[in-house]
Parts: structure tokens; C-alpha cells; sequence
């Protein structure tokens, strides 16, 4: 093969890669195939979070009749909570209050993404466009995932196990899809039927650390000042169906059945965006395996008014990083959600030709990556993947592969 040819079949492998991996948690077989033991009477469910829909879809399919009600889908705004977040936490409230009255069984459908389709401020100073401004600053600031939730447990009276505390005469079943590490289940959709964890920040030191306290409403301040989360045990037990490591594991089987030799970076996962870029490209250059797979969420500070996400910046900076090399390099990354930052799109692929046709085109790369508009970059280019919402949600997944 001549070079395009190799370009042509290393792009179309890592694109055949992520759409099995995206295939591998479909979050509809998941419920159906699960086996519930539960107790007779009323059964109620509620779903939350980027696979609501396709989890109940499931969950019906497997409970038919037994289901009491349809299940309560929360489907209310992302990135950021709206009047519908707030109607769907009305709604559950209600159907938890019911269920708690008639010790009933609720099974839980969470998914990552919920922390702002269902939301209710702690106090009645806080109004809802205070929790927009909040939320807006915290998916901002760069803070990881879990320092976010730290924040937003302070100010929710929906997360951190408060949606069980509601009904503890209930019987309580969790399943989830996960797009959080292993083990750190409390943080998809900011924890409504768990806890805060044992080593969780406490909100203060988040809005400390990264500057905030001068940013955030005063009303949210005054609830982070206030914070004081349960630690009593809540009843009930839960049960991960899907994660970031079954989208590894289907992309790792996928890239060997394709004839690539493979490897996955576990270390690689949730470190600041330059950093973990600087850590993949150091991995593709200096090894000789063809395919190397890295999942997780990178933390991403935007800096400027662009289009764009983690996924997107990331495929920029790896395709500075490879840019005129004399062998032959794709990088993928994606979110398996489907979407990107303020993006439509789930992230973009490049190789080591990328920033010479960009330039081609006028366009410089470090421009858009200093403005976060690594989206309209790939654009010009031809070069986003665009899946729309999936339905699921495990976090993202990167691909890196090199010719033998």
C-alpha cells in the first residue's frame, strides 16, 4: 500500500474500532439481560441521565406488567439544569414520596449525565438561574469530575443519597452506567442513591482551590458554606451494567481481530488535558505496538468563546504532536455519549497530514486551541465524528494507531 491507501485503512480501523466499542454498551441489553429478584408488590422506576430512555426501554421490555407506573424518565437540560430538570425532580419527589407510603420496590435506572436533568436547590434562596451560573462555572473551571460533584452535592437537595433518603421505608435497586473510574459509582450523576464517598473533597476546598468563591452566586456560596452531607447508611444495593472498561475491552478485541497488535493505558485516564496528551503521544511515538486504547475523561479548561470539547482539543493536540512525521499515525477520540463539550459532534480523527492540510487551508492549529474552538477546526477539515446522542454513556475512548 502507498501512503494514502495506509492512511485510508489506518482511519477506517480506528472508526471500525470505536463503533464496536459503541455497540458494546448499548445500555437497553444490558437492563433486559439482567435478573431481578424482586419482591412482590408495587414496583416504581425512575430514570436518570444520558441512558435514561434506552435503560427503560429495557427495564419495561424485561418487566412488563410487573411495572406499577412507566418508568419516570428525568429528562430534564444538559450541561446545564432548566425548568424541565426541576419539573422532572418534582416528579420524582412524588413518586418517591408514593412509593415510601406504600413500602414499594423502586428500581433506580442511573446514568452518567444526570447531575443536571434533575435538580432541586437546598434552599429557597437559590434560583434556578443561580444553579445554571454555578453549574456553567464548574464544568469550566478544569476541576475532575468528582471535585465538580463535590460542589454540587453542597447545593443539590437531589444528589449525594438524598433521592433514597426520601424513601427509606422502600426497597431499593440500583443499576447504572457507569462514567465514572471502578468504584467510584457515588459519582455517576452526582450519587442520588449513594452517599457522599469516604474521600471526597469537601466543597469549600473545590471552590478554594480553583478560585471560585468570588465567581459563584452568593446564594450557592452560602449553601457550600453550609455544607454538611449524611453519612447514615442508606438500604438498598446496586449493580454496575456497563462502563468505560467494557468500551475498552470491546475496542481491544476489535483491534486484534483486525490484526493489530494492542494495548490499553489504564494509567492514562483522567489527567489535565495537556498532560494526558503529552502522555499519549509519548506512548504512540516511543512504542513499537500498533494500536494503544485509553479511556476517561480528561479535565478541559476552556479558555475562549469556540466550539469544541476534551475529545476535540485532544485530537488537536496529538495531531500537532504527529504533524509531519515520516511514519504513519491516526488518533481517534470520541465520547461515547455522542456529544462534545458545546459541540454537536462526539469528537474528530487526524493524522500526521493534519495540520499541513489545515495550513493549506489557512488555518493555524494553536489559534483554535487557544480559543477551545477545536470543533470548527475539525469542520473545515471533514474530519468530526458525529454520531448524535447515543443513548449511552461510559465516558470517552481513544484510539491511537500507528503502521507496522
Amino acid at each position: 500500500m502507498n501512503a494514502d491507501q495506509i492512511r485510508v485503512h489506518l482511519r477506517k480501523s480506528a472508526a471500525a474500532i470505536f463503533d464496536h466499542a459503541l455497540a458494546a454498551v448499548d445500555p437497553r441489553q444490558a437492563v433486559k439481560s439482567v435478573h431481578l429478584d424482586l419482591p412482590s408488590g408495587p414496583i416504581y422506576s425512575i430514570a436518570i441521565g444520558k441512558a435514561a430512555a434506552s435503560m427503560a426501554r429495557g427495564l419495561e421490555e424485561a418487566l412488563g406488567e410487573k411495572l406499577t407506573a412507566p418508568v419516570l424518565i428525568a429528562a430534564g437540560g444538559h450541561p446545564l439544569p432548566d425548568e424541565s430538570s426541576l419539573a422532572a425532580a418534582r416528579a420524582a419527589f412524588a413518586l418517591l414520596d408514593r412509593a415510601n407510603a406504600e413500602e414499594a420496590t423502586i428500581v433506580f435506572l442511573i446514568s452518567g449525565g444526570g447531575s443536571a436533568m434533575i435538580e432541586w436547590p437546598v434552599s429557597d434562596e437559590i434560583s434556578l438561574a443561580d444553579l445554571q451560573a454555578a453549574n456553567k462555572t464548574l464544568i469550566s473551571c478544569g476541576a475532575a469530575i468528582a471535585e465538580v460533584n463535590a460542589v454540587r452535592r453542597a447545593f443539590s437537595a437531589g444528589k449525594g443519597g438524598a433521592l433514597a433518603r426520601r424513601a427509606q421505608n422502600a426497597r431499593l435497586f440500583t443499576l447504572i452506567v457507569s462514567d465514572t473510574n471502578p468504584g467510584d459509582e457515588a459519582n455517576v450523576a452526582s450519587g442520588p442513591t449513594f452517599n457522599p464517598p469516604a474521600d471526597a473533597p469537601k466543597a469549600i476546598e473545590v471552590v478554594k482551590h480553583y478560585r471560585l468563591e468570588t465567581i459563584l452566586p452568593e446564594s450557592i456560596m452560602k449553601a457550600v458554606r453550609k455544607e454538611n452531607p449524611s453519612t447514615a447508611p442508606l438500604n438498598g444495593s446496586h449493580l454496575v451494567l456497563l462502563d468505560n472498561n467494557t468500551a475498552l475491552t470491546a475496542a481491544r478485541s476489535k483491534a486484534i481481530e483486525l490484526g493489530f497488535s494492542c494495548a490499553t493505558l489504564n494509567d492514562i485516564r483522567e489527567q489535565p488535558i495537556a498532560e494526558g496528551c503529552e502522555l499519549l503521544l509519548y506512548n504512540l511515538l516511543s512504542s513499537t505496538t500498533e494500536c494503544l486504547i485509553s479511556g476517561g475523561e480528561f479535565s478541559c479548561p476552556v479558555r475562549g468563546g469556540g466550539r469544541g470539547g476534551r475529545n476535540l482539543e485532544t485530537v488537536l493536540r496529538c495531531a500537532i504532536g504527529v504533524a509531519g512525521n515520516r511514519a504513519h499515525f491516526v488518533v481517534l477520540s470520541a465520547g461515547t455519549d455522542g456529544i462534545d463539550g458545546n459541540s454537536p459532534a462526539a469528537g474528530a480523527i487526524a493524522d500526521e497530514t493534519t495540520i499541513q492540510r489545515a495550513q493549506d487551508l489557512g488555518l493555524t492549529a494553536h489559534e483554535y486551541l487557544a480559543r477551545s474552538d477545536s470543533y470548527s477546526f475539525f469542520e473545515r477539515l471533514g474530519d468530526l465524528i458525529v454520531t448524535g446522542p447515543t443513548g449511552t454513556n461510559v465516558r470517552d475512548l481513544r484510539i491511537l494507531l500507528r503502521a507496522p
